[in-house]
């Protein structure tokens, strides 16, 4: 018998994206079997019995708590496709993403990757890419907001892996539970939108601290801690668009591709790589003193007068209140992808912000990133991508349906 999953929205509702996932008690087995055998299979643990409902005001996988794998992917519509392509096909993802966040079996192109799993908080988003307005005869509806990104100094983009029609972020705490809806997603795709990109990312797997911890980044930095929170007053202004369109309650999406100079960077001192990023590798407490969660004070001086926090460092230039107060919620995930053809690690960042606005969120950030943060010299931005994310599907409908139907 297969009961209704405890649903991981309620569990951990309100936690902001900053922190990590833990383990769930309580719940039960979430997805189907296509056999029977003699004896009923093994239950899912709790950690697999976490569920987040695909149906609400807003898209799973923006306020949640990052997972432990990720597949990021962008899709290009099919010449001829036009809106009622895309109208099916919206369709179609989301009554699967449906499906597939309880727990259950794909109704078409179901491959039984992840069979025996349950739903292990498997959260699907979806993104429309500026392309995809004239595409769909939809030009008159496309957002100011999606204005393309400029160009940014030392950007290294390449635009086989940027940019794209469709948009799609499925994340989980399981790898073959996000391959399995990943594929299913792309084979229900067949015809209508072929793939143009994909990236696998990571982060640490709930559980594997003591206690939960903000996950640290691929340079053992602590990553995360002044991230907004839904509790934060002006939380919903910043992160989600307002207005009276298609748009309200959605959100933008920039994503890029930050490889990371380990080589060079593993060859600082642990006191210059603090420098650097002005907090502390050990504990993430800022240099101007305190723990991980005290605030940065960025006036504070040592004996000799100086700034505690370099000029340059990463937490001075990237700080709200020295930019206007522009925020966004980054969601990040580490990935890595062998070697470079000097043999240099492809790893680093999957780095993934979102927005009520990037002209007014992610773009000044990232211009005075660009010209002042001492970490530019060891990061290279190497692809991109900006997505205009709609509000959530109500019961029985899709994603998108606001913009195809209003």
């Amino acid at each position: 018998m297969t009961a209704t999953p405890l649903s991981r929205r309620a569990v951990l509702g309100g936690v902001g994206a900053a922190g990590l996932t833990v383990g769930v008690a309580g719940g039960a087995l979430g997805r189907q079997t296509l056999t029977d055998g003699p004896d009923d299979p093994a239950p899912a643990g709790a950690l697999g019995r976490a569920a987040v409902p695909f149906f609400g005001t807003r898209q799973a996988g923006i306020v949640e708590p990052g997972q432990a794998r990720v597949q990021l992917a962008a899709f290009d519509l099919a010449p001829g496709a036009g809106r009622d392509g895309l109208r099916q096909l919206l369709r179609r993802w989301s009554a699967t993403a449906a499906r597939l966040a309880r727990g259950e079996t794909a109704e078409s192109a179901e491959n039984q990757v992840a069979l025996d799993a349950g739903p292990c908080g498997l959260t699907f988003t979806f993104g429309f890419g500026a392309s995809l307005f004239d595409k769909a005869g939809l030009t008159d509806r496309r957002p100011a907001a999606l204005t393309p990104l400029p160009a940014f100094p030392e950007d290294a983009i390449d635009p086989a892996r940027s940019e794209g029609d469709l948009w799609v972020q499925i994340g989980a705490d399981d790898a073959l539970v996000v391959f399995h809806a990943f594929r299913v997603l792309q084979r229900q795709a067949a015809g209508t939108a072929s793939l143009r990109w994909q990236m696998a990312g990571f982060s640490r797997t709930p559980g594997a601290t003591e206690r939960p911890m903000t996950p640290r980044n691929l340079m053992g930095q602590i990553d995360g801690t002044g991230n907004p929170k839904p509790a934060d007053a002006g939380f919903g202004e910043k992160v989600f668009a307002g207005g009276t369109d298609w748009m309200r309650g959605g959100t933008y999406a920039v994503v890029r591709r930050i490889r990371m100079l380990l080589d060079n960077w593993e060859n600082l001192p642990t006191d210059r790589q603090e420098r650097v990023i002005g907090r502390r590798k050990s504990d993430g407490g800022p240099l101007s003193g305190g723990g991980e969660h005290t605030p940065v004070d960025l006036t504070a001086t040592g004996p000799d007068g100086g700034l505690l926090i370099p000029a340059d460092a990463h937490v001075r230039v990237a700080a709200p209140a020295a930019n206007g107060g522009a925020t966004m919620l980054r969601r990040g995930f580490s990935y890595s992808d062998g070697v470079t053809a000097d043999g240099s690690p492809d790893a680093g960042l999957l780095f993934v912000a979102y927005q009520a606005d990037p002209l007014r969120g992610f773009v000044p950030v990232q211009r005075k990133l660009a010209r002042g943060d001492g970490l530019s010299r060891f990061l290279r931005h190497e692809s991109s991508g900006l997505y205009a994310v709609p509000p959530g599907a109500p019961e029985g409908g899709y994603v998108g349906q606001q913009l195809l139907e209003g």
